[in-house]
């Protein structure tokens, strides 16, 4: 279904944090939009409702539109500061499809360009990133820059079921190799952990990358009753495909350890959770 694309005026660009990524060491979270054209299956911010700064029709419509805070540049403008270690973006993915017609991201790389924070993380999916490498090369001069690229599956057949607007792994793949060989400071993040084989995607990981690996999987209500959960989109998806297990606490977890053993196998270290994500703020 082809996506629309609307734009608004906000009250507000960055916030204070909370929860999870407050936990880990950021102290405001910047989203450009509301609602991801991405829409992948599994996404957790449709499950938060309101307190995801959402309207009924975001969740109702997930993925089918999204709307840019058109005066972001102007917000920024007033809102940053030399000592915030922003998150960019717990709501939704900055480099989503429909920013390639928008082009909000050079508008605010510029501004924050112009006002540093002491940290600033851009998590992402999407190859379009590369579209501003010039300036993250440049940002990357006077602030902690750090990218933390989602990889979630080495598996193709896998990634088409549960994130079918999302690039192929090989061309994720390709986008950190050259954020890595650009002097970007770059971290594979495994999350959500979908179906794969978690030697083969931690490999795939560490090859292109130089930090350690950051991981998280499906959350389930078992072990998180309150708050955003994985949505229903994704727990029909496994049930249908035969791949239920990786909704299972213990076999997430021993997944989580393979992937564990072949990082430190190579030196390095798995992370997940807040811990992982600290990282990232470091």
């Amino acid at each position: 279904m082809p996506f629309q694309i609307f734009e608004a005026e906000s009250k507000s660009i960055l916030s204070k944090t909370t929860g999870f990524i407050a936990q880990a060491g950021f102290s405001h979270s910047l989203t450009p939009a509301r609602n991801c054209t991405f829409g992948c299956t599994y996404c957790y911010v449709p499950t938060m409702g309101i307190y995801g700064g959402l309207k009924p029709e975001d969740w109702r419509r997930w993925g089918q539109f999204t709307t840019f805070k058109s005066n972001a540049p102007e917000l920024l403008r007033r809102q940053l500061g030399p000592d915030q270690v922003i998150y960019c973006s717990p709501l939704v993915d900055p480099y989503q499809p429909a920013e390639e017609q928008i082009e909000a991201m050079p508008r605010i790389l510029d501004e924050v360009l112009a006002r540093p924070p002491k940290t600033f993380v851009i998590q992402t999916r999407g190859p379009l990133i590369l579209r501003d490498l010039a300036k993250l090369v440049e940002l990357s001069r006077s602030t902690h820059l750090r990218v933390s690229f989602s990889l979630t599956t080495n598996r193709e057949d896998v990634r088409k079921i549960f994130e079918p607007h999302c690039s192929t792994i090989a061309c994720r793949i390709e986008t950190m190799r050259r954020l890595r060989d650009a002097g970007i400071d770059t971290f594979a993040t495994l999350a959500p952990l979908l179906p794969c084989n978690p030697e083969k995607l931690a490999g795939m990981a560490l090859e292109v990358t130089e930090r350690n690996i950051i991981g998280d999987a499906l959350h389930v209500r078992a072990v998180k009753p309150r708050g955003a959960t994985t949505r229903e989109t994704a727990i029909t998806v496994s049930e249908r495909h035969g791949v239920s297990d990786w909704l299972d606490p213990a076999f997430q977890k021993s997944i989580a350890a393979r992937i564990d053993r072949t990082c430190t196998s190579a030196g390095r270290q798995f992370g997940t959770g807040p811990e992982g994500f600290r990282w990232l703020t470091q």
